[in-house]
């Protein structure tokens, strides 16, 4: 961290991943993560569910056939490739983030061991300036077609994290839009919000600086990239995918708006590296003088959030009962 805990140096990561590729993706994961703090990065932020890659064939193949043995192969892939964070599968990347002093949030498909280990979770992890997974957020509720894959979250990553003078929070892609989501954070005195997506600038360029403008908060969206190119031959039925496919299917988007909406970095479309920004609290402070949603402007009184944050499980054991 600089000395002036106030001053916060950003990289945004738009890339694309190996698709569904788990090792090679985050192999690119890893060198771009070495490059950002070879700049002293405070925070790297990478897109949603960009280890292995977002669900694109979805769309592409008819996702929703019923006991298709196509949509039972590529998901058999999709699981086989997912995130085990209990396993140690972001060991190297938490190691990376140590030695860097460098804090780090990553959009994953995680295969969740306390669910049984089949069924899927759209994850944001947060990795801290110590190299220790502080908290992962499952997405709350997935949209549209990715109900066919991913599984819905609960309340436990509801959380915000000290980066210097800042508290930044994370969610994923739309549930940005949920304005009871965004209140949880901002009661936690969120003043760093971080909105991640698959990609595209039509996703980000209004609602970044909508929940600035809300919260008097800098908003940073970080997308990926996706293009035909980015499919590897070890994709099941990737001859079928490339025949419905566009030629770019997520164009990026990445940006951050300051706490009184205006544009600290402008959407940025289909570059694919890092983009840096350095962003200063004082700002927050200024925007918060005329109105805070959850400080003096608020009315608990008369309307309040109740947030349940336990991590839902289908089975508790109790090794303790009498007898054992």
């Amino acid at each position: 961290m600089e000395t002036d805990p106030g001053k916060l140096k950003l990289a945004l990561a738009q890339i694309a991943p190996v698709w569904l590729d788990k090792k090679a993706t985050f192999d690119k994961i890893l060198k771009y993560s070495v490059k950002a703090a070879s700049r002293r990065t405070d925070l790297l932020v990478f897109g949603e569910a960009l280890l292995p890659g977002y669900p694109f064939w979805l769309s592409l193949t008819n996702g929703a056939a019923f006991n298709s043995p196509m949509q039972k192969e590529l998901y058999a892939h999709y699981v086989r490739n997912a995130v085990n964070i209990d396993e140690g599968d972001l060991e190297e990347l938490c190691n990376i983030a140590k030695k860097n002093r460098m804090a780090v949030y990553l959009g994953t498909v995680e295969r969740a061991a306390d669910r049984g280990g089949h069924s899927l979770y759209c994850s944001l992890v947060f990795i801290g300036q110590n190299g220790e997974i502080a908290s992962v957020h499952r997405k709350l509720q997935p949209t549209y077609e990715e109900r066919l894959v991913w599984a819905s979250g609960d309340g436990k990553g509801l959380v915000v994290h000290p980066l210097g003078l800042f508290k930044a929070g994370g969610l994923n892609c739309w549930e940005n839009w949920m304005p009871l989501s965004r209140t949880a954070l901002y009661g936690q005195g969120e003043d760093l919000h971080i909105a991640v997506w698959p990609g595209s600038v039509r996703n980000t360029k209004n609602i970044t600086r909508f929940i600035a403008e809300e919260s008097r908060s800098y908003v940073v969206s970080v997308s990926a990239l996706m293009r035909k190119s980015d499919i590897p031959e070890s994709v099941p039925y990737r001859d079928k995918i490339l025949e419905n496919a566009p030629e770019i299917m997520a164009d990026g988007g990445s940006c951050i708006a300051a706490p009184d909406g205006t544009w600290v970095v402008e959407p940025v479309a289909g570059h694919e590296g890092l983009i840096f920004a350095e962003i200063d609290y004082n700002r927050v402070l200024e925007e918060r003088q005329n109105f805070d949603p959850a400080g003096h402007y608020a009315r608990p009184d008369v309307t309040r959030l109740i947030v349940n944050r336990e991590r839902q499980t289908p089975v508790k054991f109790d090794d303790h009962l009498p007898g054992k």
